[in-house]
């Protein structure tokens, strides 16, 4: 891993336009379950709700300071594991090792059992997913699921 120096904070409001810019960036819609462009009134009404959600928890990855991440985790009691996480790195800091440094950051911050759901297609996910100790439960065309006990 190439810079393993990330901390983690809650995202706040102000967060949005960053956190809006990453979400709209080809090679993350392009991963992402919803590949749609967010509009920024859709995307505003989601990040106030998501702050307010007791089953989300949002946050910021950074290195020194600097923004390079952000990490969700969603609780739905109906599955199992219970926690699911999904993350960004943001496009400016892809490939200097924050991917990992962020979800193993995460792992630690929330505990476990986790769950991630990531698409057969995401190779930089994928491999963040093993080196992060996920192991793969099941797989469709359309997506994988991992667990971390």
């Amino acid at each position: 891993m190439k810079n393993q120096n990330v901390t983690l904070r809650k995202a706040t409001i102000s967060d949005g336009k960053m956190l809006h810019m990453w979400r709209n960036d080809e090679e993350t819609r392009r991963q992402s379950v919803n590949m749609d462009e967010v509009p920024w009134d859709s995307h505003i009404a989601w990040l106030t709700k998501s702050l307010t959600n007791p089953n989300r928890t949002l946050l910021i990855a950074e290195s020194l300071g600097i923004p390079v991440g952000t990490v969700r985790c969603d609780l739905d009691h109906e599955k199992v594991p219970p926690a699911e996480l999904s993350w960004t790195v943001a496009p400016e800091s892809r490939g200097q090792g924050f991917g990992t440094a962020m979800i193993l950051k995460a792992v630690e911050y929330f505990g476990g059992p986790l769950r991630i759901i990531v698409k057969p297609s995401n190779q930089a996910s994928l491999k963040l997913a093993e080196k992060a100790g996920f192991r793969k439960i099941a797989k469709t065309p359309e997506m994988t699921t991992w667990v971390r006990d």
